[in-house]
């Protein structure tokens, strides 16, 4: 039996692909990225001086990147109702958007049904989608090309970089630094996920989400497992031991709001200093970053996941009696 020769061309296009890179990147220098905790300011004064009485608000560029993630959410929510409702219309078959979403919403309530059972699956499912959903989002667009290189100069207070006029206001900032008079680039978008007050506010969701199904489930009944005093005048001794369970039951519970908070702000914040690391120690050689994009989306859907996953679980656990005092008591 003849076998046909194949042909490797997809390892021509990869190093076709790295030797443009190599050119380019001797062309047109990068210059390796601020890497700050906070947010950059796009402008330096204040759009409020006391926002709710707690002090200044500044335009940080992370408020732009919510608004296009909301924009874009909408926009994809519209496109999926328009492709069901023409698919009712007709043949009864969605296709497209509306085919894609149906079968990702329809695996993430499987998932809930099997973790969370039949009766509160309903109940937790529009938490844990909206939640994976939103991260995902938020994960994926800065892995957009240009997307934390485009911005706003700002005067360096100390060490900046050199800038090349393009025309008008626009500008090239150069690798070359100067002690004064240099400039620092704000962009005009920024991760949310790499901002702490995006994953607290989403922690806090989250916890208070849990709490409302555990309220729903059981009633007030549910914050007996904090503050345990069944047994505390039928068996003293035990009857403490419970209520030590229930203040312990009380941090671990305060704690999910921590763990949720720096676990994704933790590990996306990771990965833009793994790429600017790696980035700035091969200089020219840009397939590594290039590698180091595709390892950075693997992880933006896995902790997206991940985020939405613990928080369905923990919303599932919220909904479990206590049965443990019964037992005892029997």
């Amino acid at each position: 039996m003849d076998t046909q020769k194949r042909t490797p061309w997809r390892r021509w296009i990869v190093l076709v692909l790295m030797i443009a890179g190599f050119i380019l990147g001797g062309i047109y220098v990068p210059v390796q990225p601020e890497i700050t905790v906070a947010a950059e300011k796009l402008l330096e004064e204040p759009i409020a001086e006391n926002f709710l009485g707690l002090g200044p608000l500044y335009l940080v560029n992370t408020i732009p990147t919510l608004a296009v993630t909301i924009v874009l959410l909408l926009v994809l929510a519209f496109a999926a109702n328009r492709s069901l409702k023409k698919s009712q219309k007709t043949d009864l078959v969605p296709t497209g958007v509306g085919n894609a979403m149906e079968a990702i919403l329809e695996m993430l309530y499987n998932l809930t049904e099997t973790s969370a059972g039949t009766k509160w699956a309903k109940a937790i499912f529009p938490w844990f989608a909206t939640i994976m959903i939103y991260v995902l989002f938020a994960n994926l667009l800065k892995l957009i090309p240009g997307f934390e290189s485009i911005g706003v100069l700002h005067h360096a207070h100390g060490e900046g970089h050199t800038i090349a006029e393009l025309g008008g206001n626009w500008a090239n900032i150069l690798p070359e630094k100067v002690e004064e008079g240099g400039y620092i680039l704000a962009p005009f978008f920024r991760g949310i996920s790499v901002d702490l007050n995006f994953t607290l506010s989403l922690a806090l969701i989250s916890f208070f989400a849990i709490q409302v199904i555990g309220v729903r489930s059981q009633g007030i009944g549910y914050f007996s497992k904090f503050f345990n005093t069944k047994r505390m005048f039928k068996v003293p001794f035990f009857g403490a031991m419970d209520f030590l369970v229930g203040l312990l039951e009380i941090i671990s519970e305060f704690a999910k709001i921590l763990s949720f908070t720096f676990r994704l702000f933790g590990n996306m914040f990771a990965g833009v200093v793994l790429v600017a690391v790696v980035a700035s120690l091969l200089g020219k050689i840009s397939i590594l970053p290039s590698m180091i994009f595709m390892f950075e989306l693997f992880v933006g859907v896995i902790q997206a996941f991940v985020f939405g996953m613990l928080t369905m679980v923990f919303m599932a656990m919220a909904t479990q009696g206590h049965g443990d005092e019964e037992h005892a008591d029997h």
